[in-house]
């Protein structure tokens, strides 16, 4: 028996397809979003296997499903409720508890870690998604927890920062 192909061609002129059979453009807003979504959990991927987790670092493997199921719901999949609300309260508990450890942040300060970098792909990410939004009203939990999920990830990188001892350098 001959194991399948990982290539189709059928990308080969620039559509790719969507759930239910839909080709779009691998430029259409809803391929750039999946994209982003996916970049945004390669960097948690590659973060994860870079450390070793801590309680707070190792929720970024839930966060990596939270990413491929919001993925799956902008592909068109409808059939599961993904708690996004929830979810995003976990997420401000969290960053209450690591906020309140560390010092006040009076000024903005430079990015030095991988966790700053998983940041930006999640603003970039949220942007991709508030395009969509415009035509799409169900979107709205997902760019709330995207939205939150950027300040986790802010949070978590100055968090592991001060857990050990690298001075952040501010930027006036």
């Amino acid at each position: 028996m001959t194991k399948a192909s990982i290539y189709t061609r059928k990308g080969d002129a620039g559509e790719t397809g969507m759930l239910g059979g839909v080709r779009l453009s691998k430029t259409d807003p809803r391929i750039e979003a999946v994209g982003t979504l996916d970049e945004l959990n390669s960097h948690l991927g590659v973060i994860i296997q870079s450390r070793k987790a801590s309680k707070q670092e190792s929720k970024l493997v839930e966060i990596q499903k939270d990413l491929f199921a919001i993925g799956s719901v902008i592909a068109g999949y409808t059939g599961k409720d993904l708690k996004l609300e929830e979810k995003v309260l976990v997420m401000e508990e969290e960053i209450d508890d690591m906020w309140g450890q560390m010092p006040e942040l009076a000024n903005f300060i430079l990015p030095n870690n991988e966790l700053f970098l998983a940041r930006a792909v999640a603003r970039r990410a949220e942007r991709s998604v508030v395009q969509l939004a415009t035509s799409h009203q169900s979107l709205e939990p997902i760019l709330k927890y995207l939205n939150r999920l950027s300040d986790y990830l802010f949070c978590l990188a100055r968090w592991v920062n001060f857990k050990k001892g690298a001075k952040e350098t501010v930027w006036k």
